[in-house]
């Protein structure tokens, strides 16, 4: 009984990470102080969930490392330092929820690392999730997971059209040092926008997943980059058509 509680309280953990990643990262949908809040929140939450997920922690220098672990565990350190990085640099720029941090870094240099680390976040997070999919979706039946990855790799090209359009890689760069944001689009649509971005990190996390673990035959296998290849192919014919 523990277990399932324990277990449920995991998933609504994640649920409301995932929410809140989605609307912070639409600016011009929250505005300045409902974002410091949200970010707040995300703060606390993700305290949270690690504490609810210590146990990985307590296993990090355990075992044997597979090519899947070697993975989780360098997409799970990089988030970890990436999202530590951004509360940093936004409480340094808090005007609101935290304003006695505010000068803790150069305001110029905060600016600047919490565009291009709360982006890597966004990215690390997406493949975080992506990793854990296969195990999500492995009670489904066979159609049921072609049916999933079919309206996956839909979404995640435009997604990836999404990325590239919004000139996001030069945000993850440093070579911007301002986010450029988008008025003009219904808030309801950004926060679609941002799940088809996301969606096309959970899928390249989804493929990685499946790459790196042995199937029924104890082999790897390759199959899944056929779905990524097919997500990538339509972002790019989206991008130079429009």
């Amino acid at each position: 009984m523990q277990t399932k509680t324990t277990n449920l309280i995991k998933r609504i953990v994640d649920a409301v990470l995932t929410v809140l990643l989605l609307f912070l990262m639409a600016f011009q949908v929250t505005g300045d102080v409902l974002h410091e809040w949200l970010g707040i929140g995300m703060t606390v939450t993700l305290v949270l969930h690690n504490i609810l997920n210590r146990k990985w922690y307590k296993a990090v220098f355990k075992g044997k490392y597979s090519p899947y672990r070697i993975t989780m565990t360098a997409v799970n350190s990089l988030m970890l330092v990436s999202i530590a990085l951004t509360a940093l640099s936004g409480m340094s720029m808090s005007g609101h929820a935290v304003p006695f941090m505010y000068g803790l870094i150069n305001v110029m240099t905060a600016r600047e690392l919490h565009l291009a680390m709360s982006y890597w976040s966004f990215i690390f997070m997406g493949l975080h999730i992506g990793l854990h999919m296969k195990a999500m979706t492995a009670k489904l039946p066979e159609k049921g997971k072609i049916i999933f990855k079919v309206i996956l790799t839909g979404v995640s090209g435009v997604g990836l059209w999404l990325f590239i359009r919004g000139d996001i890689v030069n945000y993850i760069l440093f070579r911007a040092h301002f986010a450029f944001l988008d008025y003009t689009t219904a808030k309801w649509l950004i926060i679609l926008q941002n799940l088809a971005m996301l969606l096309f990190f959970v899928l390249v996390g989804y493929t990685l997943s499946e790459l790196t673990q042995k199937n029924g035959e104890k082999k790897y296998s390759a199959k899944s980059l056929l779905w990524l290849v097919c997500a990538i192919a339509a972002g790019a014919v989206l991008f130079f058509c429009t």
